[in-house]
């Protein structure tokens, strides 16, 4: 038998595993996302006793959205003594240091505003804020991010838990209805987080940090000496970590940051390559958490293995084309790989329309037109995934590229 036929179907056999071990997280979050309410109760929280928060906003050339990021950070409501402000400026060439320095005179008390000339990537600008952090909860945010006012009094409710190490915010597209490029973003970002994480933080498995609308306790990221600046997802490794030393990740839905996706196909390959080649490397790295042989230690690698997951879907897309375009033999091995691929992608997709009625505000069935144009959206993630995997093998060098924002607010009807 054919050598290269025998490899692939080993290939997809771990793929449909992958896939029907996911699916039920995905049910689960499914579920509990239809008996939630739509209406949040206001949190309740007694002055005295709310931790302190350090704000860690780190900056490069964000002349086009910092001023309104620092704009809804002092309309949050919180004590101002109980929060502060550090902005790392990471050699910017534009007017961002300008605009930083305009609000560090008119609040000298509330913000630290330090400056780096040399450009060294956000994980290096992170741990350069978290020298100078003083509160007990440190929270980072993107420079794109507009966080709703109670976003601190909401995380201050999660970490009344003492076991509870980090919290992972919602975020919500800003510019969803900018062009159809950020509808699919918005839409595959709302499932994920309110369906997929939502199903993984009941089952009290591995819930992965995202990089902004993120809250981690200072003392445990000085335990963990801080983020990996050799790393291109310097926040799902931190992730990985934080479950490698036992800390326990909660997601939460009701703590939203608006933030603005890529709106046009350039940037959106880049940042999704930046993403799958980093979590591809973290997956390399902490395999050892197979070791632990707890349900979140496997839980944790095995969403670390998605992206390189995404590659033999591409090689099943492709052997789909090939039968349509080339008349085959009957095989009755590949006749059934057919039918077990149509009923994942059909129960998967059945899973998502469910969940995209619900991620709405107010519901709509009409989110249903949508699935087609979402599953090519997927189609294209795995060309991205298979050439973040190319870059791997050939070891091409690592370089952290930044996603260009423009400041753009485009009817946001996404609740996140």
């Amino acid at each position: 038998m054919n050598p290269v036929y025998i490899l692939s179907i080993c290939v997809l056999f771990f793929l449909y595993v992958w896939v029907l071990y996911n699916v039920p997280v995905l049910a689960v979050g499914v579920k509990h996302l239809r008996r939630t309410s739509l209406k949040k109760k206001k949190p309740e929280s007694n002055p005295e006793k709310l931790p302190t928060f350090s704000i860690v906003v780190p900056v490069k050339d964000e002349e086009r959205v910092v001023d309104r990021l620092l704009k809804a950070l002092f309309k949050l409501d919180y004590p101002a003594e109980k929060r502060e402000i550090i902005i790392v400026e990471d050699g910017s060439l534009d007017e961002t240091p300008k605009i930083c320095r305009k609000y560090t005179k008119r609040h000298p008390r509330c913000i630290k505003f330090i400056r780096q000339s040399i450009s060294n990537g956000k994980p290096s600008a992170l741990n350069c804020a978290l020298k100078h952090a003083r509160g007990e909860i440190v929270a980072v945010f993107d420079a794109d991010n507009v966080p709703e006012p109670n976003v601190l009094l909401r995380a201050a409710e999660y970490f009344e838990d003492s076991s509870v190490a980090a919290v992972q915010g919602t975020p919500c597209a800003i510019n969803a209805n900018e062009n159809m490029l950020t509808k699919f973003v918005s839409y595959e970002e709302a499932v994920r987080f309110q369906a997929y994480f939502q199903g993984k933080d009941v089952l009290g498995l591995f819930v992965p940090l995202t990089g902004s609308c993120q809250f981690i306790r200072r003392t445990v990221l000085e335990e963990v000496g801080g983020w990996d600046v050799g790393s291109l997802s310097e926040d799902m490794e931190m992730s990985a970590r934080l479950t490698q030393m036992g800390h326990t990740v909660r997601y939460a839905s009701d703590i939203r940051s608006w933030q603005e996706n890529p709106a046009n196909l350039t940037q959106f390959v880049k940042q999704r390559t930046r993403w799958f080649r980093g979590c591809m490397e973290v997956a390399l790295r902490y395999g050892k958490l197979l070791k632990n042989f707890d349900r979140k230690s496997i839980d944790a690698e095995v969403t670390l293995v998605g992206p390189y997951m995404l590659a033999p879907c591409l090689m099943g897309y492709l052997m789909a084309l090939y039968t349509f375009l080339v008349p085959v033999e009957y095989d009755p091995v590949f006749a059934i790989i057919t039918q077990v691929t149509t009923l994942f992608t059909t129960a998967t997709l059945v899973l998502v329309g469910v969940a995209l009625i619900y991620v709405t505000k107010p519901r709509k069935m009409a989110n249903l037109l949508w699935l087609p144009f979402i599953y090519a959206y997927w189609s294209l993630q795995t060309f991205i995934a298979a050439y973040a995997l190319v870059q791997i093998v050939l070891k091409r060098p690592r370089r952290w590229v930044k996603t260009k924002k423009t400041g753009a607010i485009i009817n946001h009807d996404v609740r996140g």
